[in-house]
């Protein structure tokens, strides 16, 4: 009974770890100025995410969670990262991140967007009893925090990025709050993702074939003219 007592605290604080390094991804993020380490950063995020969910996994018991961190790993951290990459090669991105607003300013605001994400979730994590209390509001402040990459990027495939990323936190937020979702709601999440993911690489080519580039202002002149 001592033993499990210390694994649960020796766990608890090391989901507190992970679910640190996720919001600390997300600053990253907000901080990069070249794709191609956005995207080793949106791996690294998934990475760190599959680690948590298994975690819990381990804590809770629940052998569902097992199979949900296997393919959050598979999916998140290596595929669609890899499908990132390859998208950035064959469109000859260039790889620069067009930010819309200039650095400094967009972490002031991340930090101003953490603040409100600790003051909200403040009530829904005093109502919680379960061991990963306290996670709401670091995985609601990741989701702003993708949120506001994705409107303070010019480039669509930096907006895939934050789109992703935001994702990643409605993930952990989903697995913190309620130690894990059914096995069959997490694969429709995942296949409508994939689904998701194959249409935005469509979209991709067919700016670069019409545009020779992928900055979404083109699409605001069309709309003006």
């Amino acid at each position: 009974m001592l033993l499990s007592a210390h694994i649960a605290v020796w766990g608890t604080s090391l989901l507190k770890l992970f679910a640190a390094l996720l919001l600390l991804i997300g600053f990253a993020m907000l901080a990069q100025r070249r794709l191609l380490t956005l995207i080793h950063l949106l791996a690294w995020q998934g990475f760190v995410l599959a680690l948590g969910t298994a975690l819990v996994a381990l804590l809770t018991g629940q052998t569902e969670l097992w199979y949900s961190a296997a393919l959050t790993l598979g999916l998140k951290a290596l595929l669609i990262p890899a499908v990132l990459h390859r998208l950035l090669r064959r469109l000859k991105v260039r790889g620069d991140v067009e930010a819309v607003i200039n650095i400094p300013t967009t972490l002031l605001l991340g930090i101003v967007l953490v603040i409100f994400a600790f003051s909200l979730a403040a009530p829904i994590s005093a109502l919680t009893g379960t061991i990963t209390r306290g996670m709401v509001g670091i995985a609601l402040a990741a989701v702003l925090l993708s949120f506001l990459m994705m409107i303070t990027r010019r480039k669509a495939i930096s907006q895939v990025v934050g789109f992703l990323a935001m994702d990643n936190g409605l993930f952990f937020a989903a697995t913190s709050a309620t130690l894990g979702m059914p096995m069959i709601v997490e694969l429709g999440v995942a296949l409508d993702a994939l689904i998701g993911f194959v249409i935005l690489g469509i979209f991709f080519f067919q700016m670069r074939e019409t545009f020779d580039s992928m900055d979404l202002s083109h699409l605001e002149r069309i709309r003006e003219e």
